[in-house]
């Protein structure tokens, strides 16, 4: 969240300014952008990192709220918090702005929405056995369906953008705005496999609250992330690591990545103890949605112009860190006076 609210800003900013033309800020600002099509780097990781913690944190709320209302209550709230979290995107996206023709169906907000109620639902009637073979099915369905069903002029098996059958059904029945012309990157046939990151998340969480040994989980998370990103990048060759279709070797890849870093923060801050430095992204993961909203309506850029104004391009870095200062003052103010918005 820190990332996408203006943190991958202000370090792109700062190394143009004060290190322009090295090998470090060129590797930086490369990370810092998303592929064109094909391939993998940080930036790609942030978003199914998101629905993969989505997961975790379900894996670990779910349960509670089973015990204390049952599994209809469960599945009620599974499926409002979606519809909040469609409307909520329909309106971040600009809602009815330029008329019902162009309203963006799904999207980002949409996804997690979506992909998310869906896995929780399926979680709470799957043991772990369960789980694990519906991601299985996802990934090895979705390869399946777009490697041997043909699309009109292309063929099977095509991945290029526009080519495919994830983009091709887009097209013919994703109706309003698309992000990328007659498709989109969360379009419809790619939320099977963004299900199955949500479920990866719910694994990782049933895992990390079970009675293992704290050491052996961390070993656990951390090895399975290993094995994914070796697995998805051997599925590579044969099905492409595309974040614009979700690939299911892009879930693989992003999977593994997120499971190693849930290991390591768990083992830094859980098993060692070391909290203190971590106060700030508590704070902005006690309202990530409010915040995101914020920043993607441009109420912390606004505020820093008021603020910083328009310096020269030398100095136009501080308005990175100025933006990304307000927004972490607003997340801290919320947090210290105990306003959480959930969704």
């Amino acid at each position: 969240m820190c990332w996408i609210l203006g943190l991958g800003g202000v370090v792109t900013a700062v190394l143009k300014r004060f290190a322009a033309g090295s090998w470090i800020t060129e590797t930086v600002t490369t990370q810092l952008e998303h592929v064109t099509w094909a391939g993998f780097r940080f930036y790609d990781l942030i978003f199914p990192l998101f629905l993969f913690i989505a997961g975790v944190s379900m894996a670990i709320a779910l349960p509670r709220r089973l015990e204390r209302s049952g599994h209809g209550a469960a599945m009620r709230h599974l499926m409002g918090r979606a519809l909040i979290l469609v409307a909520l995107g329909v309106f971040f996206s600009g809602g009815l702005r330029d008329g019902w023709d162009k309203i963006r169906w799904l999207g980002v907000l949409q996804r997690i929405g979506i992909a998310s109620a869906a896995a929780g639902m399926i979680s709470l009637w799957l043991g772990w056995r369960g789980l694990l073979i519906c991601v299985l099915t996802l990934l090895g369905g979705y390869c399946l369906l777009l490697g041997l069903v043909p699309v009109p002029g292309f063929g099977a098996g095509d991945f290029a953008e526009g080519h495919n059958l994830t983009n091709y059904i887009d097209s013919i029945w994703l109706p309003g705005r698309r992000h990328d012309g007659d498709h989109d990157p969360e379009g419809i046939l790619s939320t099977l496999p963004a299900i199955a990151t949500a479920l990866l998340g719910i694994l990782a969480g049933k895992w990390i609250t079970s009675g293992a040994a704290a050491s052996r989980r961390v070993i656990g998370l951390i090895g399975a992330g290993i094995v994914m990103i070796l697995l998805g990048w051997c599925w590579h060759p044969f099905f492409p690591i595309i974040k614009k279709i979700w690939s299911s070797s892009f879930v693989l890849v992003a999977g593994g990545w997120s499971a190693v870093l849930l290991g390591v923060f768990y083992w830094i801050v859980d098993v060692r103890g070391w909290q203190r430095w971590t106060a700030p992204l508590v704070w902005v993961g006690a309202n990530p949605i409010t915040l995101y909203v914020c920043s993607g309506l441009g109420f912390f850029r606004t505020m820093s112009e008021r603020i910083a104004g328009h310096p020269s391009k030398e100095w136009a870095w501080i308005t990175s860190c100025v933006t990304f200062g307000l927004m972490l003052l607003m997340a801290r103010w919320m947090y210290k006076r105990g306003i959480f918005i959930k969704v």
